[in-house]
């Protein structure tokens, strides 16, 4: 028999670190110093300190007379799986940014600074920098400011090569000036503008779709789609920033849409009156060759399909009768593509397809 020992408080274990537990702070710092040049960039003169205080720090211009701010928060979903996959970790920061952004813009907002949460299980500088570069060149893109975030290591939570990716924005817009949908009226004419593909939303019925019941691969060429499997579900999340902007401008449109998850089916109520529905005409516009795909591979009944995918339409815009020509004879001059989707009807706030 094994001697007992006679005083086991007096023993002594070996002293535990934090890297013992999954968690290396020294690589987070030097991760941190890899992507902080990557924020820098964004910086506009109304950003106040630098990276690495407790809260990022943001000046508002004078300039307004009654501002009201805006913000969103979102994620990129199990488009991140894919990602992972292809090891393509640089437009998943995009696709998050502009996600954000469309959601405050179509209240007539102007995105100001951005921040993000990047949670993983061991991280991996490189990734992370790429993550980051992508979030970056988004902001800059949209003229936004990356003021900071989070980078969260969390072992045994997240799977090795894993990581969940979220952000939060803040924009501006003079109270005069916000985009409600208030003014919606019956006779009004919906503009749909296209999607480059899923954008962000949809994921976890294309993934399984594509993987489980088809078996491709991410790098398979799909003659369908004429082009790989994983390129198609990977295009990013495409920006209506500067459209809004023209047609707020020229004060062509009463309300937006964002096309998010959901679809039609449950985003463009979102901005509806209560005593309007949109008339949508389905056919008005061309559905992009992976919408009709992933109906086909899983016998996706269509009104499935439009409350859970955008069918190629990322935003909606609602333009008065009055002004619709001018509005489309301007869209048409300067080559944004745009179909005539249908009208606002009576009713009570929902969307009747035809």
């Amino acid at each position: 028999m094994p001697t007992p020992d006679p005083n086991p408080a007096q023993r002594k274990p070996a002293s535990a670190t934090y890297a013992d537990a999954g968690v290396d702070i020294s690589a987070g710092d030097r991760t941190k110093q890899r992507i902080k040049y990557l924020a820098q960039r964004t910086f506009t003169r109304n950003v106040l300190g630098e990276i690495g205080g407790f809260g990022g720090l943001f000046k508002l211009d004078g300039k307004y007379q009654e501002p009201v701010l805006v913000s969103s928060a979102d994620g990129v979903g199990t488009k991140l799986k894919l990602a992972f996959q292809l090891g393509i970790h640089h437009t998943v920061g995009a696709d998050l940014v502009n996600h954000c952004v469309n959601d405050i813009a179509v209240q007539g907002a102007t995105p100001l600074f951005f921040l993000d949460y990047l949670a993983t299980g061991r991280l991996d500088g490189e990734i992370a920098e790429k993550v980051v570069s992508g979030l970056s060149d988004a902001c800059r893109a949209n003229g936004c400011a990356l003021i900071g975030g989070e980078t969260a290591q969390m072992p045994g939570f997240y799977a090795d090569g894993e990581y969940d990716l979220a952000g939060f924005i803040v924009g501006v817009v003079e109270r005069a000036k916000l985009i409600t949908g208030a003014k919606i009226r019956v006779g009004d004419v919906l503009l749909g503008f296209p999607s480059t593909g899923l954008h962000t939303n949809g994921y976890s019925l294309a993934r399984k779709l594509f993987f489980e019941v088809a078996k491709y691969k991410p790098e398979q060429y799909v003659n369908a789609l004429k082009e790989k499997a994983g390129a198609a579900l990977m295009k990013t999340h495409r920006s209506y920033l500067s459209l809004i902007k023209k047609l707020t401008t020229s004060d062509y449109a009463a309300g937006f849409a964002h096309i998010t998850g959901g679809g039609i089916t449950e985003n463009l109520p979102r901005i509806l009156p209560k005593t309007v529905s949109a008339h949508v005409e389905l056919g008005s516009w061309p559905v992009l060759p992976i919408f009709e795909h992933l109906q086909q591979l899983g016998n996706v009944a269509q009104d499935e399909m439009l409350r859970t995918f955008n069918m190629g339409i990322g935003l909606i815009a609602v333009v008065p009768a009055e002004r619709f020509k001018r509005c489309k004879s301007m869209l048409d001059r300067s080559g944004e593509k745009s179909y005539v989707i249908g009208r606002i009807v009576k009713g009570d706030r929902k969307v009747i397809y035809a």
